[in-house]
């Protein structure tokens, strides 16, 4: 399947298509073509001041949460990032994304230097990158119905941040809306009811569908299963599985299951205490694992069936 931009000329593959090479080479009869990644992360870090008083006082130390950090991630494919509470992760997709701030290194998506851009070219950039958090319950506002809640991107970059109810009544955006519900497995009359009216699978479904609003080429999957229970979780999976068959989406899947990366991911990274220790094929990462603690990992776990 041919992409929507000229930059990355296959959008999606299956699985067992990819190669862990740094470029990857799609190989036919007579013609070799080499992928752009989308993303692309140099020497990325994230160093925290420890102990540092509110008063001003000097900090007794740092943290560094991530620590020279570099990888790609194709367009359609989904890298799995694992690793052990605390050792990174999330401070990774938070640094894609710009919620935080690098101590150095340079983050490229889509052609575009992500630090170097200022607050204008960041929101432009930000219709193609989206983020599902692991708490849906504190990622939706309370006091907003459904219907507002997944139209809100679409206001906001549609009407400049007009009022949300006006811009809901919009034709064009209460379509949008119905498809999302529909993508994401939801009845039409959730659309009146507030988050507290649902249970967790469900509103991480409506957390799934605010992402999508925008038609995003990238979504960072932060730890998306891991406040569900294991048969909701598995559910949510299958989910992310479908949407990404259906629109093209890349993702970076960020979790500690290795089971749940398996499932769902192209290509494995393993992050230990802010480092990516090993990165690889999903095949290669659970059959031939190289480093003790990939290994640790696979024993530690046990096998979740999605």
């Amino acid at each position: 399947m041919r992409g929507d931009s000229a930059t990355h000329l296959i959008a999606f593959y299956p699985v067992n298509q990819f190669t862990p090479a740094n470029g990857f080479v799609v190989e036919e009869p007579a013609v070799s073509i080499l992928i752009v990644p989308l993303l692309e992360i140099r020497n990325l870090t994230k160093v925290f001041a420890l102990g540092e008083s509110a008063f001003g006082g000097r900090a007794r130390g740092e943290l560094r949460a991530v620590d020279d950090v570099s990888l790609d991630i194709h367009a359609g494919e989904t890298l799995g990032l694992v690793g052990e509470s605390g050792s990174g992760k999330s401070t990774i997709g938070r640094l894609i994304l710009r919620l935080i701030e690098p101590t150095s290194g340079s983050v490229n998506f889509d052609g575009h230097e992500l630090l170097k851009a200022n607050r204008g070219e960041l929101r432009q950039l930000r219709r193609h990158m989206q983020v599902i958090f692991q708490d849906p319950f504190s990622s939706l506002d309370p006091r907003m119905r459904v219907e507002e809640l997944i139209a809100e991107p679409l206001v906001i970059h549609t009407n400049g941040g007009s009022r949300l109810l006006a811009g809901v009544a919009r034709s064009g955006i209460r379509s949008r809306l119905e498809e999302l519900l529909k993508a994401v497995g939801l009845d039409q009359s959730a659309v009146r009811r507030y988050p507290h009216d649902f249970s967790g699978g469900q509103r991480q479904r409506i957390v799934i569908a605010r992402a999508l609003a925008l038609r995003p080429k990238f979504i960072v999957c932060d730890e998306p299963v891991s406040a569900l229970d294991v048969s909701v979780g598995a559910q949510i999976v299958n989910l992310l599985a479908q949407l990404q068959r259906e629109f093209g989406l890349t993702y970076l899947f960020i979790s500690h299951s290795m089971p749940i990366v398996r499932h769902l991911s192209t290509r494995i990274a393993v992050m230990y205490r802010g480092k990516i220790v090993e990165i690889n094929s999903t095949d290669q990462i659970t059959e031939n694992p190289q480093h003790p603690y990939t290994k640790a990992l696979l024993e530690a776990t046990p096998e979740i069936v999605v």
